[in-house]
């Protein structure tokens, strides 16, 4: 019966004498929480007669209010001991705890050292929005219409204002045009940034990365000119044992191109995931400005010429340190981000 449950539960709770914090917690799970007993209890009472409703009606309030009052007792003499031990074993004579060291980013630690690589060649560093026009991250860059960059599967297109297209740029080109439109030859810079694009994430891609772009546009610029650089750049940042080979390509906004391909540091020529087995990674694309480009900026491409080329900082990454899963980078996992370079935070 109700009543004998009560009774029964009312000695229970009488004789409740907690040693530890978890005693109280357990007490309010048994009883005070919506699938408690005295929920049940309430439950149940909907269930007796109206002549037993009047009996029981104040017994089973009283029983509630008792089992909360046990609880808030309880709870507030466990509060208090632990604050007390607290202030009693708080001793202010003795040496504050170390500042455990963070750690840096490892792409901000290539960023950095591929900065630091083109300055020391008299590139300086720009800059730029990550939401861009049609203008700057497409037609000025010799993008046709129909170009299929333009397609909804590569790009994340934002709205149209004023009829144009507005988009999260998909490379940092579009610095290199603001740039030029703003400033007149000659130019020596580099560009790094964030870029966005609509791809499946994997172990070798994903929808948002980092690129570091670079340009160069003077009087006589050559294709030689762009080869050295970049010969140079490998070297100071793989070693000078570092292969290196030029495939022709096809760029819109470059005439001749070519992509750059290392030795694959990995697998030393091997075949790994990363490589694909052929011990050649692609690290970058490049070649010179196309004259549409330059006169599109306003710059007599009759007078002046110039190279560009860009790179994703995450592939340059997988390469140095032999990550052969760029998911990584955005995980968090501090476990993965302590194995690099440490610093004070």
């Amino acid at each position: 019966m109700l009543q004998d449950k009560i009774k029964q539960y009312t000695e229970e709770i009488e004789q409740f004498a907690p040693t530890s914090i978890a005693d109280v917690e357990a007490f309010r799970l048994k009883f005070l929480v919506s699938k408690g007993i005295v929920k049940s209890l309430f439950e149940e009472f909907k269930t007796v007669s109206s002549e037993e409703k009047r009996v029981l009606g104040k017994v089973l309030n009283e029983f509630k209010q008792l089992a909360e009052d046990k609880f808030q007792e309880a709870q507030a003499e466990f509060q208090q001991s632990t604050s007390a031990l607290e202030r009693k074993e708080s001793d202010l004579t003795l040496p504050g705890e170390g500042m455990e060291l963070g750690s840096r980013h490892p792409l901000s630690l290539v960023r950095k050292e591929i900065v630091e690589i083109f300055k020391k060649l008299g590139f300086v560093v720009s800059e730029g929005p990550e939401i861009e026009d049609d203008w700057h991250n497409f037609s000025a860059l010799n993008f046709p219409p129909e170009h299929p960059a333009r397609d909804m599967q590569d790009t994340f297109f934002i709205k149209k204002q004023d009829g144009n297209d507005i988009a999260l740029r998909t490379h940092t080109s579009s610095v290199q045009v603001r740039m030029m439109e703003m400033g007149k030859p000659p130019f020596r810079a580099i560009m790094p940034g964030r870029v966005y694009r609509n791809e499946a994430i994997s172990a070798r891609a994903h929808c948002f990365f980092h690129q570091v772009e670079g340009l160069y546009v003077d009087e006589n610029v050559s294709f030689a000119d762009l080869k050295q650089t970049l010969f140079h750049f490998v070297q100071e940042l793989y070693g000078e044992g570092t292969k290196v080979r030029f495939r022709p390509s096809y760029f819109p906004f470059t005439e001749p191109s070519a992509e750059m391909d290392i030795s694959c540091t990995i697998c030393k020529g091997a075949g790994c995931n990363l490589c694909k087995g052929s011990g050649w990674v692609e690290i970058l694309g490049c070649g010179m400005v196309d004259p549409n480009v330059l006169e599109n900026c306003g710059i007599d491409s009759k007078k002046y010429s110039g190279f560009a080329f860009g790179m994703g900082i995450e592939r340059v990454t997988n390469l140095k340190y032999e990550i052969k899963d760029l998911r990584l980078f955005s995980e968090n996992d501090a476990r993965f981000l302590s194995q690099f370079e440490t610093e004070i935070i």
